[in-house]
């Protein structure tokens, strides 16, 4: 019996892993909606035990939340675009720039590091294969964000979508609970109780660390001079959304724009490492423990697995649902483990 549930919720997870692959062109106003609305119940909550009509709540939510999706397509993606494309475009005399920073010198360390071969030469080499991965990456990245140039249709489906979820939440989480079989519901409870705390604790707490940072980075960046400051803070507020990879994709970029171009005037090249050093300091020290916590049980290493793998299947929808995913597998398996550690099988006592 044991067997045939599991071979069952086995084929059953096959299946909507197959869907989501299978439709995952479709997919992303409807998961994003989906994710707009899980974000905003509580607040229509709060509005309706206020006095507000949760049809009025509903349409005033998603009024906002559109009205900030046109603000940023007017003020700030053109700008985005417009540094994205420059930067592209000034990539060639960035990389020949380190070349020459490279080659010219031809440190001793460099040569004893490397222990053979010319220095300057493996340099270019490197600094080139640098250049191509970069390039490599950047069309990754359109082929695979392609969803996003339907914009229209997304602004158009997903509010929609948003709209009826926020109003429907409560009578769909009960439809659904109603399904769970009777003497599995308090088990089915607790499991989705973790799972909606992490979700949710770490959606909501690492979306104003990126907020927070994201701002910082561009401010500071901006302030220094560095050339597409404005695009590298926001971007590396974004990937700061899988911890670490932000600060450190940032640093790495915003470093070689710097080098490329403020040298060999090392102090503002500090500055831009200064930068990145302290908002790392305070993302990892005060921002993260404050407003995510230590109790949402998703280690970094598994967010970052799971957000690259999902995105490597799904593309952008992946990426919007590795967090709830993510979330989900590891308090299910940390309840098989529990289990298992208090059957017989992990104690060793017989059984007949």
């Amino acid at each position: 019996m044991h067997k045939r549930h599991l071979l069952f919720w086995v084929l059953t997870l096959v299946a909507f892993v197959f869907l989501l692959w299978l439709l995952s062109e479709i997919l992303l106003p409807f998961v994003a909606g989906l994710a707009l609305a899980y974000l905003q119940v509580p607040l229509a909550d709060r509005m309706q035990r206020r006095g507000m009509n949760r049809t009025v709540a509903s349409l005033l939510i998603v009024g906002v939340v559109v009205l900030i999706f046109i603000l940023l397509a007017v003020f700030l993606v053109p700008i985005m675009a417009e540094q994205g494309a420059a930067l592209l475009s000034t990539i060639p005399s960035y990389v020949e720039r380190l070349q020459a920073l490279l080659a010219d010198p031809g440190p001793p360390w460099l040569r004893h590091l490397l222990n053979e071969g010319d220095a300057s030469k493996t340099m270019s080499e490197l600094v080139a294969q640098g250049a191509t991965y970069l390039s490599a990456v950047a069309r990754s990245l359109w082929s695979g964000g392609k969803a996003l140039l339907s914009f229209i249709s997304v602004l158009v489906i997903m509010p929609v979508v948003t709209f009826y979820l926020i109003l429907d939440w409560h009578e769909m989480v009960a439809t659904l609970d109603e399904w769970v079989p009777l003497h599995r519901r308090e088990t089915v409870h607790k499991l989705v109780h973790e799972i909606d705390a992490a979700i949710s604790g770490f959606l909501r707490g690492q979306t104003g660390v990126c907020l927070i940072v994201g701002a910082y980075y561009a401010a500071a960046l901006t302030i220094l001079g560095v050339n597409f400051g404005l695009l590298i803070g926001i971007s590396a507020g974004i990937l700061t959304f899988m911890p670490y990879v932000g600060s450190m994709t940032g640093l790495l970029i915003a470093t070689s724009v710097a080098i490329g171009q403020f040298w060999p005037n090392w102090t503002w090249i500090g500055l831009v490492v200064a930068v990145f050093m302290f908002g790392q300091f305070v993302e990892g020290n005060i921002l993260a423990p404050k407003l995510v916590g230590d109790k949402v049980g998703l280690h970094p290493v598994w967010l970052i697995f799971a957000m690259f793998a999902f995105g490597y299947l799904l593309g952008f929808v992946g990426l919007l649902i590795a967090v709830p995913l993510a979330a989900a597998i590891a308090v299910l398996f940390r309840f098989a483990l529990h289990r298992y550690m208090a059957s017989p099988v992990y104690r060793g006592v017989e059984t007949d």
